[in-house]
């Protein structure tokens, strides 16, 4: 299978994006396809042994008015095609054009002079002001007779139908009339008004969907442009995307870091904002990775290239938010089936009220301008813009505060959590034991630099994973290390070795209980006291005997991040339910739970077994309603438990992994990060539910209006003009609610 993002020029409205989408589906080979009308995009999925890239476009372009053009790479972005600058161009040219024809209709009225020979002549002059302006927006008509040719109706369709029959009638009244002077109930000026307004609503349309889309291009615009690499000893600038993969590349303080690398040389602080978005510069050695898109503040660099192009973080970060904008929630599934039926509906409502009105006994060109007016004021592109506008900016919103949120689905998931599950080791805690508590022992003569010397002596020459926590400390503490002789491991119980200080030998003994008793050293009432509230702590305690006595003690723990705790709370507040699954034993599991605030802890789970946990836990109801999970992990080896979750939530440790098995991936590795996803996730879905309801009561209330239902009431008819201005301008508030998103802070 193959995946492409195409970008479709020509679409107007949702009818047309789920007309492309329904004929691509039934395309033999195509195995998946979205059409996004906000992004102008298509992702297509399809089996190239049965069809191509080209084949694919074909049947875009067989459905008239259309065109599709493969998005080669991120930057194709950057691009701009001009489509906002050509339609302001084209208001301002029907704007001029349609002026006259203002003068003429409404002059009288206003009690503004016409010349007395030009009167007879306005009708026809009208006429050729409304062909011109026909002309310049022909693309509308075009489009429109196209969807109609196909049996696809469109929004162009409905907007051709309108200004059609409005100028066809009107011409033949002014031409069957023209030298008995001014011609009677002409609509001219209704057809001038009508592509005016459109097309004005149309660039503010584009104006401000650009916008919602802005969060890409910023990502794209934090791109270096070049990179120097050095070959034989020589600085070679080269274009980034020249840049391969091993090579050398040499980066001077103030410059961005052009590619994914490993520090060869140097030692520098990193703003590392534009991936993470810490503001504190990270201190960067030999041996550290780097990001592309990253500072190099203070000191020289070079570094190997070991990701470039589309696989660089940066580039994977921007495929992901981009895929996130051109996805579908699946709320939008009824505005889709919706947008469908729309434009058909509407004809046959136009048609109806036609001749219903007709019937009644109304004059023919009273009964036309209801049916023009229903045509002009139906709006299926509020409908088709609601929801993927709110999504492109809720995503990019998340972006902004590094988090990725991959699909308009996992966006709408958010909002109905009820569990979240973490994992304990490397997501609740910093995933590496520390030293943290040191126990002098009472009436001991060793006191704390003494018990750390000792026992650190004694870790340098063993490979257990808490040796490396001993010896830290000892470091911390500026404590020298000392010669160890007759040195022994004991498996399971510890280490043995004799010190000579100052001519006198000391026996050695460390690690558990059982290495402590075998060597007859006593633990009397108190010291068991301190061991077990070390070890209910969650807590490895580790003994030091000194020849015949116990010396001291040290516990190790793997410490929980220092927002463990706060996030929690903060869950728990929102009315979520928190879990803990880990392969820790019971007591250090509770313990941490206990820490925490967790509601629950399971424990002594294997990694392949955690996604059971998840499958268990969906399986069961809460207060009467279904489970709904997220799992949080940090994407290593938490695969199968993201993957079977509701809502996979991924800290970016793993970077790729994390980004390949997340539903949503928190760069910064942030836990409170969790909490602000689903906030943002809430706050989108509140959006795009204000928006449908605008859209679905604009077209509830505006098309009967349209059609005369206050009329026999009122006495009062929805002028065209105003219907068009009304259906232009709804698309634009759809957006421009989205818009105001940007305002929201989650900090």
């Amino acid at each position: 299978m193959k995946k492409t993002s195409l970008k479709i020029t020509g679409m107007d409205c949702q009818s047309c994006a789920i007309n492309i989408e329904h004929a691509l589906k039934k395309t033999a080979g195509i195995t998946a396809v979205n059409v996004n009308l906000a992004t102008e995009k298509a992702a297509v999925e399809f089996d190239d042994n049965k069809t191509d890239l080209n084949a694919i476009k074909k049947v875009v372009a067989s459905l008239g008015g259309y065109s599709a053009e493969e998005v080669m790479s991120t930057t194709d972005h950057m691009h701009h095609d001009g489509n906002a600058e050509k339609l302001k161009k084209r208001a301002f040219i029907i704007l001029i054009l349609t002026l006259p024809i203002l003068y003429f209709t409404m002059g009288g009225m206003l009690g503004l002079p016409v010349a007395s020979f030009i009167l007879p002549y306005s009708s026809l002059i009208q006429f050729a002001l409304s062909a011109l302006i026909i002309f310049v927006s022909r693309h509308i008509w075009h489009a429109g007779i196209l969807g109609l040719t196909k049996l696809r109706p469109n929004m162009d369709s409905l907007i051709f139908l309108g200004t059609f029959v409005s100028f066809v009638y009107s011409a033949v009244l002014t031409i069957t009339s023209w030298n008995q002077g001014f011609a009677q109930q002409i609509y001219f000026e209704s057809v001038a008004l009508i592509l005016f307004f459109i097309t004005l609503g149309k660039y503010f349309e584009a104006v401000t969907k650009g916008r919602t889309g802005s969060s890409v291009k910023r990502l794209i615009g934090l791109q270096a442009k070049e990179a120097v690499v050095l070959k034989n000893g020589q600085q070679i600038k080269k274009p980034i995307d020249q840049v391969k993969m091993a090579d050398i590349v040499f980066v001077k303080p103030g410059e961005k870091i052009p590619v994914d690398g490993v520090i060869t040389e140097g030692y520098s602080s990193v703003d590392e904002k534009a991936i993470t978005g810490e503001s504190i510069p990270v201190e960067k050695k030999a041996g550290d990775k780097v990001f592309g898109a990253t500072i190099n503040q203070t000191g020289v660099l070079t570094l190997r290239a070991t990701k470039v192009g589309k696989d660089s973080l940066l580039a994977q970060i921007i495929k992901v938010v981009e895929e996130a904008m051109g996805s579908k929630a699946p709320i939008q599934l009824l505005a889709d089936t919706v947008s469908y039926y729309f434009v058909p509906a509407v004809l046959t409502i136009a048609i109806i009220s036609f001749a219903v009105w007709l019937i009644a006994g109304q004059i023919f060109s009273f009964s036309l301008v209801i049916a023009v007016t229903v045509l002009i004021i139906a709006c299926p592109c509020a409908l088709g813009l609601a929801t993927p506008t709110a999504v492109m900016m809720g995503t990019g919103i998340a972006a902004k505060y590094g988090i990725l949120i991959k699909s308009g689905k996992a966006l709408q998931i958010a909002k109905n959590i009820t569990t979240v599950v973490f994992d304990k080791t490397g997501t609740l805690t910093e995933g590496k034991p520390k030293v943290t508590d040191i126990v002098e022992i009472p009436n001991s003569k060793f006191q704390i630099p003494s018990i750390i010397q000792f026992a650190a002596s004694l870790e340098k020459n063993s490979a257990h994973p808490l040796a490396e926590a001993i010896i830290l400390k000892a470091n911390e503490e500026k404590v020298s290390l000392l010669s160890v002789e007759n040195f022994n491991t004991v498996p399971g119980k510890g280490l043995i070795g004799q010190i000579l200080i100052s001519n006198i030998r000391y026996s050695i003994f460390f690690g558990n209980r059982k290495i402590i008793k075998e060597n007859k050293i006593i633990i009397d009432n108190e010291n068991n006291k301190t061991i077990e509230k070390l070890e209910n702590e969650g807590k490895t305690v580790m003994l030091l005997g000194v020849d015949s006595k116990l010396a001291g003690m040290i516990a190790v723990a793997d410490v929980l991040k220092k927002d463990s705790k706060e996030t929690i709370k903060m869950l728990k507040k929102m009315d979520k339910e928190v879990f803990i699954v880990t392969g820790d034993n019971w007591r250090v599991a509770e313990a941490i739970a206990g820490q925490v605030g967790a509601n629950k802890v399971i424990a002594e789970v294997l990694p392949t077994d955690k996604a059971n946990v998840i499958k268990k836990l969906q399986s069961e109801d809460l207060n009467g309603k279904t489970r709904v999970v997220a799992f949080v992990g940090d994407g290593i080896n938490d695969a199968p438990a993201l993957a079977q979750s509701d809502l996979g939530i991924a800290l970016s440790s793993g970077t790729d992994i994390a980004i390949e098995t997340g539903d949503i991936v928190l760069i910064k590795n942030n836990l409170p990060d969790v909490v602000r996803a689903i906030k943002i996730s809430a706050f989108t879905l509140r959006k795009i539910k204000q928006n449908l309801f605008w859209a679905f009561i604009y077209n509830i209330i505006g098309i009967p209006v349209a059609a005369g239902v206050l009329y026999p009431i009122t006495g009062w008819l929805l002028n065209p003009a105003i219907a068009a201005a009304a259906m232009a301008f709804s698309s634009v508030s759809v957006v421009l609610n989205a818009l105001t998103m940007s305002f929201k802070k989650f900090d």
